[in-house]
């Protein structure tokens, strides 16, 4: 299988060693010098390819290929850079893909749990209707309209793959959660290999097509309770622990901050379960153990 991965980050990279160890041929695609070099390291059976999804003209440069992957970031700038990116990006590549005379089979969009907005804790999954509640991921919610409806009308099945929050080597932001306040609430988490993985999976099962899947761990946890488990397991104090009603009502957070703090959601990944994954890291206690372990060796 020939996979071009548009925006081949942090998640992209991954992806990329794990399909070229299983002998697939992939385009790793970054806009800038560095970013190809990144690309470039990955070693054999990875291209670095330059070209930019918010640049049209630059999009003829994409190989042609049985299934794409667009997991190109924002940069977590604001939503109208979203917009840029997520969605005439994505649009842009289905586009020039879409006008070629052998198009792609598949399609993986990944999108954020965020879309889901606020559930008050309750459970949600692929049935649950999706409620954005800022703007960003109300730009997130549109470009999953494009990731399935208009990759269809070019031909072409679209997948979109809702990750949870990613953490991993490089992303486990223990002071987070070590030195405290640590406002009340749940996390639903992903470990990259695992982001990575369930998209390899979804690839080679020709699974999901059409639909979306979310990528998450099987056990969301409150913050405070996995504040206190890291802690613990690092040897330190636990640290300080707020509501949210208490963090609210301090008046430092900007207005896209409060609404993130107010939604609250358990996400459910029974749906990629049944479709056969198995996880690699299924809850936090695994997922974190190396960045535990090295936290401890530099106290030592």
């Amino acid at each position: 299988m020939r996979v071009v991965i548009v925006g081949c980050g942090y998640v992209g990279t991954e992806l990329a060693r794990r399909l070229a160890a299983r002998d697939h041929d992939v385009a790793g695609v970054r806009r800038s010098d560095a970013g190809l070099e990144t690309v470039g390291a990955i070693g054999e059976g990875v291209e670095a390819v330059r070209a930019d999804a918010t640049d049209p003209g630059s999009l003829a440069a994409l190989p042609d290929a049985d299934a794409v992957v667009f997991a190109a970031s924002s940069g977590g700038r604001g939503a109208e850079a979203a917009r840029e990116v997520y969605v005439d990006g994505l649009r842009n590549v289905i586009e020039e893909y879409g006008g070629r005379s052998r198009t792609p089979d598949r399609l993986v969009y990944t999108s954020s749990t965020g879309v889901y907005g606020d559930h008050g804790g309750a459970w949600v999954d692929e049935s649950t209707p999706i409620e954005p509640t800022t703007a960003k991921t109300r730009v997130l919610a549109e470009a999953e309209r494009v990731a399935i409806e208009g990759a269809a009308a070019a031909g072409i099945d679209g997948t979109v793959a809702r990750f949870a929050g990613l953490y991993g080597p490089d992303r486990y932001r223990l002071e987070r959660y070590l030195d405290g306040p640590v406002t009340a609430g749940y996390l639903n988490m992903v470990h990259r290999d695992d982001a990575a993985g369930a998209v390899r999976f979804l690839l080679e099962r020709g699974a999901a097509r059409g639909e979306p899947i979310v990528v998450v761990d099987d056990e969301p946890v409150g913050k405070h309770a996995f504040a206190d488990w890291l802690a613990d397991e690092c040897g330190v104090d636990r640290p300080e622990k707020r509501s949210k009603e208490a963090r609210i009502a301090a008046g430092d957070l900007s207005a896209a901050a409060e609404r993130r703090i107010r939604t609250s959601k358990r996400c459910s990944n029974d749906r990629l379960r049944e479709l056969g994954y198995e996880l690699a890291y299924p809850t936090f206690r695994e997922g974190y153990r190396d960045a535990v372990d090295e936290f401890r060796r530099t106290r030592e």
